[in-house]
């Protein structure tokens, strides 16, 4: 399938084609009809899926389409985020997608002046992107209303309720017109967020791609069992090799991703972290640099990392597993996209097989081992690694990573290791 047969207007096509876009996502082949004929949309998608385009082009041809509101400029599409990373990209999607269309967007996020969004406000807006508590703040002054919204975007509902912005999103559907399109999207569906939905969807349509247990086909896992002090020197033998183009590790804190950061730069390689301690100027610096491979080492927190949208990321690297195992499906789901092929390292110590045996358990993957390194663990000893119980469902022996050899075992002082 094609754009074209999706029946988008002849401008959002030529945009898209300038950007090498040809044939639609599963999630854009599904949802974009569903929008077009004004439904609600429960969509469940996490981020590499393609969703952004997939709500962004309807929009922008409903709204380019209503003849009757031409000569008006009330905000009409709301889209509302958890991050502000996250809504400046999606805000240059709307840029992108609708550069030949007489459509305004603006983003606006907490974290700096207001001035130059309360002048964009005043001067009159189509399509707004906000983070929640900035929204609420202007709306409170005064500066913004609600009252013409059309078509409402929620995005990434499972982590505005990670993040402590479900309250704060309740406040902004209250503001709501009962009329509207809703359209609501998360990775997974917790019990919070099911509810949440079914309140404020009007008989959805549902788009479900690439349920959170699986992981995409084309990335390449690996784990790298190695003690907690040896991490650092591990890092950096992996990316000194320059088959790592471009790599995003994650860390648990948001002190450990500064740390990573310091002992990187002792061994001659240049990165920069992007977390929630990080000032705005500085997070958006250390995006625009990685974007422009100025740099090539990113090192992120989750909470920071969700609204990381970058293509052609060659590889994901946990430095630190997650506690929560679907947060490893997120992670690793930035790299390998639009039909390129990506790596994903795991490095995992003694204190970490928990985490480690609940994502092999929620991916029912048996993640291959890596042993050719110089900082195979010690310390595992005789702790055993617990296998998916689908045993027939198994990394592909031929997509080995470039470190890595599933039938050797590590060569560890202690000879009574196990993995």
């Amino acid at each position: 399938m094609t754009f074209k047969e999706l029946n988008l207007i002849a401008p959002i096509l030529k945009a898209l084609d300038a950007e090498g876009y040809t044939a639609p996502t599963p999630i854009q082949e599904r949802a974009i009809p569903v929008v077009l004929q004004h439904k609600d949309l429960l969509g469940c998608a996490q981020t590499g899926t393609g969703k952004t385009a997939a709500f962004a082009t309807p929009i922008l041809q409903l709204l380019a389409e209503d003849k009757q509101e031409k000569s008006s400029r009330h905000i009409k599409a709301l889209v509302l985020t958890p991050t502000r990373e996250l809504a400046i990209q999606i805000g240059e999607s709307f840029a992108t997608y609708g550069k030949h269309l007489h459509l305004k967007q603006l983003v606006i996020f907490g974290g700096v002046p207001q001035g130059a969004q309360t002048h964009a406000l005043k001067h009159g807006v189509d399509i707004l992107i906000a983070t929640p508590g900035r929204l609420l703040d202007l709306m409170s002054q005064g500066f913004i209303s609600l009252a013409d919204i059309k078509i409402f975007v929620l995005d990434e509902a499972d982590r505005m309720l990670d993040m402590g912005f479900i309250h704060d999103v309740k406040k902004v559907v209250a503001k709501l017109p009962a009329k509207r399109q809703t359209l609501f999207f998360s990775a997974t569906m917790p019990p919070e967020i099911q509810k949440l939905a079914s309140t404020i969807l009007n008989k959805p349509e549902k788009v479900e791609v690439t349920p959170v247990s699986s992981t995409v086909e084309v990335i390449t896992q690996s784990v790298y069992f190695v003690d907690k002090k040896d991490k650092k020197k591990l890092l950096a033998y992996i990316l000194k090799d320059k088959k790592v183009q471009s790599a995003i590790v994650f860390t648990r804190t948001k002190h450990g991703a500064d740390k990573v950061v310091k002992d990187l730069y002792r061994d001659d390689i240049i990165a920069e972290a992007i977390h929630g301690n990080k000032s705005q100027n500085a997070r958006q610096r250390a995006l625009n640099n990685f974007k422009s491979g100025k740099i090539r080492v990113l090192i992120a927190t989750d909470i920071a990392a969700r609204g990381i949208d970058i293509e052609a990321i060659s590889h994901i690297i946990n430095f630190d597993l997650p506690e929560v195992p679907e947060t490893y499906v997120h992670r690793i789901g930035r790299t390998g996209r639009a039909g390129a092929t990506g790596i994903a390292m795991s490095f995992c110590d003694h204190e970490e097989l928990d985490y480690f045996n609940g994502i092999q358990k929620l991916i029912k993957l048996q993640i291959p081992i890596a042993t050719d390194h110089p900082y195979p663990a010690s310390s595992l000893g005789m702790v055993k690694i617990t296998p998916p119980k689908n045993k027939d469902v198994v990394s592909r022996p031929n997509a080995m990573p470039q470190h890595s050899n599933n039938r050797r075992r590590p060569q560890g002082n202690n000879r009574n290791n196990r993995w």
